[in-house]
């Protein structure tokens, strides 16, 4: 059973959100055409990706290349315009010739890249190639399911001692990739990966006090939990913002993939440890263990992935009134990624939304735009205007 709200108050500075937004997206189509641009910008604007590993500028590698399209997909969906459209099918032609090239697929961001990419003009054109696409970046993700651990993982080479073992928390929104591939092709095998995957994670990068690991190793011999430590958050034991987020849309897209009530309340208790270490403003610093009165940059992208995981939550409660506070709190976060967040004008930025940040520790990407910033702020905006939208997870 679902709740569902009768009445949704409006969200001030929406409509003018979503015609920035949009006018963005297009310029960006007209600058960018048929190449990629980087993960962030550089001063809010993007450059061109760069040449990496015998790949040429602007190439179609990395794990982020697929939100430029989800942009699209979701500015086709609003606007019924075929410029957005056919910028986003070229797209999904050049990730058609990456899965059968197999390049730069040593990943578990498969199910990020094929699902926006490929999953989404299925889902709304019934497009073949995009389907076949799809289908065998979802085997690609199968080959990193390692027995007896139980989980798909993260990074590398599965040769890699460095990686062996080891998944992230974003991994869990790698999984609807799976579950679309076991609801196509009805093989239990999918189905199968993404139950014993998310029950692993649930287990053991939630933590007792409802806060997350980002990343956890298993012994992939022994299936044996290991450890949990940090990649991209303040240090171990503290909470990165965007791995927290994760979890909240991740642990409830999984739940409603498979059921399972545990994922269910994961996603609640998620939500309310993000909830209860917001600011004053109700956008995150980067890592949750900075308050109110920090210098901490923020990360809006983690603001925006919440909300959608907040609404998406809210559509799967059995607690009418815990639905509505998970409404309620999502338009608290977007209203002020709108008021504070976005550029003041189409012409000040590439990026829809500002202030994100990718990996502090590394200094990479701080107080830019990011392309999944830019992606989950679009799908929050589009949440908010039409609540019976279908996500392409």
């Amino acid at each position: 059973m679902t709740s569902t709200s009768t009445e949704t108050p409006a969200i001030a500075g929406l409509d003018r959100a979503l015609v920035q937004a949009l006018s963005t997206v297009r310029r960006n189509i007209g600058a960018f055409g048929s190449a990629y641009p980087d993960d962030t910008t550089t001063g809010d604007r993007y450059p061109l990706r760069p040449a990496h590993k015998g790949f040429p500028v602007g190439a179609n590698q990395g794990w982020t290349t697929s939100f430029w399209p989800g942009t699209q997909w979701i500015a086709f969906e609003l606007t019924g315009d075929a410029e957005f459209r056919d910028a986003a099918l070229g797209h999904a032609r050049d990730f058609a010739r990456r899965v059968h090239d197999e390049e730069d697929l040593e990943t578990h961001d498969l199910g990020f890249l094929y699902t926006l990419a490929s999953v989404a003009p299925w889902r709304l054109l019934s497009d073949q190639a995009s389907r076949a696409a799809a289908l065998r970046a979802a085997d690609a993700l199968m080959r990193r399911f390692l027995e007896p651990a139980g989980i798909v993982q993260a990074w590398g080479d599965l040769s890699d001692p460095a990686q062996r073992g080891r998944t992230i928390i974003d991994s869990l929104m790698n999984m609807p990739l799976l579950t679309w591939a076991f609801e196509q092709t009805g093989e239990e095998r999918y189905a199968d990966a993404v139950r014993r995957h998310t029950t692993q994670l649930r287990a053991h990068i939630l933590r007792e006090d409802d806060s997350t690991f980002h990343t956890f190793y298993w012994d992939a011999e022994t299936g044996e939990p290991l450890r949990g430590g940090t990649e991209q958050g303040a240090f171990d034991q503290s909470c990165w913002a965007r791995g927290q987020a994760w979890g909240i849309y991740g642990f409830a897209l999984n739940h409603k993939a498979t059921g399972d009530p545990e994922l269910l309340e994961a996603s609640r208790r998620s939500a309310e440890y993000f909830l209860a270490h917001l600011p004053s403003d109700r956008v995150p610093f980067w890592d949750l263990v900075y308050t109110d009165g920090s210098d901490a940059p923020r990360d809006s992208s983690a603001g925006a992935i919440a909300v959608c995981g907040l609404l998406e939550l809210a559509e799967l409660e059995t607690d009418p009134a815990l639905a509505d506070r998970w409404r309620a709190e999502a338009r608290g976060i977007l209203t002020s990624l709108i008021a504070n967040y976005a550029p003041e004008t189409p012409e000040a930025s590439d990026a829809l939304i500002l202030h994100s940040v990718y990996d502090l520790p590394k200094d990479n990407g701080v107080d830019e735009g990011t392309l999944w910033g830019d992606y989950f702020y679009l799908e929050a905006l589009m949440r908010a205007a039409r609540p019976d939208w279908t996500p392409y997870w």
